[in-house]
């Protein structure tokens, strides 16, 4: 037989084993949604992650797993498609960061997460793509149902005045204790022995001694060895004979001697965190900003505010100098006052510029990204913003309650509202 028989001979087995092999169905379409469609290899894959991330729990029957997978499906498939016609977007930039976040709170490197990932056979692009989606539906649910809810001064008020309000406002302490004990019998002069000794020992811990310190070498108390620590607790939960003291010590106060039938007790508040008292230190400062432009590349933005420098250390007017030069157009016009600016509501290398200055100091040149930057501190101030971190914590609070209240009624109306058309499988 020639080659070329031997060739066709085959070829026309191959053409009978086709005709009469059973045909395999590599994939089709489980859903459509709107202008979507979910295909059964998507369903297959995300049933296997399921079961795989569930690995040891007890899990419902395949046909009802199905229908929670499908329904999962659908909902994202309509909310992606909803952030799509509304411009939503994330960029590789944003995905790459929020990656990086979920791996630094599992302790991991990127790289490190991303092989862990696969060990669990979990395949990473597919954890990439399902991380995004999540970013781009809650993202989509902040605009849809965050639009929607409105928190007024009123709730605030009425929150706070309720019990569950004024329970979790409530101040917070972390104290610290020391008992210079009596007999039960104790006599007048053991008693003024044991006062003496407490009020020396708070006096040597108001001079700088450490209050854990004191609390190992002289306590009698129980938490000793422990430097005197108490933990936290609530105001409502102080001790008794500690409950009128307390809260007014401010963090690293330590009170006089309390008398109890035990002896003599010194309470310190070490930390102290809620209530609607939050001290922090403000600054009054003023810049002056040199920017790069069209006419000023980065030497001569350099260049410049060295100048001004050197001119303010010849006594020139800073005011004056900020109203001509300053590239700050907010604070320039009024000299470059920034007016009272809070911990963190500058860019961080401003920020510790301006905290690291002292008082009517002018700093020397420094950069950020907005360009070159001189600073001066003009007065300083403690001030108390403890009320106005509570109630913008409550607003938050009430925000999330109502939110979670909301999100299941908005996936429902949306769904009610969609185009859906789930196929029976093959």
């Amino acid at each position: 037989m020639t080659i070329n028989k031997i060739f066709l001979t085959c070829m026309a087995l191959v053409a009978t084993a086709i005709s009469h092999a059973k045909p395999v169905l590599l994939d089709q379409v489980a859903v459509i949604v709107e202008d979507d469609v979910i295909m059964e290899s998507q369903l297959d894959q995300r049933i296997d992650s399921v079961k795989l991330q569930n690995r040891g729990a007890r899990l419902p029957a395949d046909s009802v797993l199905r229908r929670q997978v499908i329904d999962r499906l659908i909902e994202e498939s309509i909310q992606l498609q909803m952030a799509q016609r509304i411009g939503i977007r994330i960029s590789d930039a944003q995905l790459n960061e929020a990656l990086q976040r979920i791996a630094a709170q599992n302790k991991m490197s990127l790289d490190q997460f991303r092989q862990a990932m696969e060990a669990e056979g979990v395949p990473f692009s597919s954890a990439r793509d399902q991380i995004k989606t999540e970013m781009i539906t809650s993202r989509l649910q902040r605009i849809r149902v965050g639009e929607t809810i409105q928190i007024t001064d009123q709730d605030v008020d009425y929150f706070l005045q309720s019990e569950a309000g004024k329970l979790a406002s409530a101040a917070e302490y972390r104290l610290g204790h020391i008992l210079v004990s009596v007999p039960a019998d104790a006599s007048a002069k053991q008693l003024q022995k044991a006062e003496l000794k407490a009020r020396a020992l708070a006096q040597k811990i108001r001079e700088g001694a450490k209050f854990s310190d004191v609390a190992i070498a002289e306590s009698d108390g129980r938490n000793a060895l422990k430097g005197g620590d108490l933990g936290w607790r609530k105001e409502g939960q102080l001790p008794g004979i500690f409950a009128n003291v307390v809260p007014s010590l401010n963090t690293g106060d330590v009170s006089d001697p309390i008398r109890s039938s035990s002896g003599y007790h010194l309470v310190a508040v070490t930390d102290k965190r809620g209530g609607n008292s939050q001290l922090i230190t403000q600054n009054k400062v003023r810049h002056i900003l040199i920017s790069q432009n069209e006419l000023r590349d980065a030497r001569a933005a350099e260049a410049l505010i060295n100048d001004i420098y050197q001119r303010l250390q010849n006594g020139e007017d800073f005011a004056a100098l900020a109203k001509e030069y300053s590239d700050d157009p907010g604070s320039g016009a009024n000299g470059g006052d920034l007016g009272w600016a809070n911990p963190g509501d500058m860019v961080p290398e401003f920020d510790r510029t301006m905290q690291q200055s002292e008082i009517g100091h002018i700093s020397a040149p420094f950069e950020t990204q907005f360009g070159w930057h001189i600073l001066q501190v003009e007065d300083r101030r403690q001030t108390d913003i403890g009320e106005q971190v509570q109630r913008n914590q409550v607003r938050q609070l009430l925000y999330s309650r109502r939110f979670e209240e909301e999100l299941p009624i908005w996936l429902r109306k949306i769904r009610t509202e969609a185009y859906v058309d789930i196929k029976e499988r093959s």
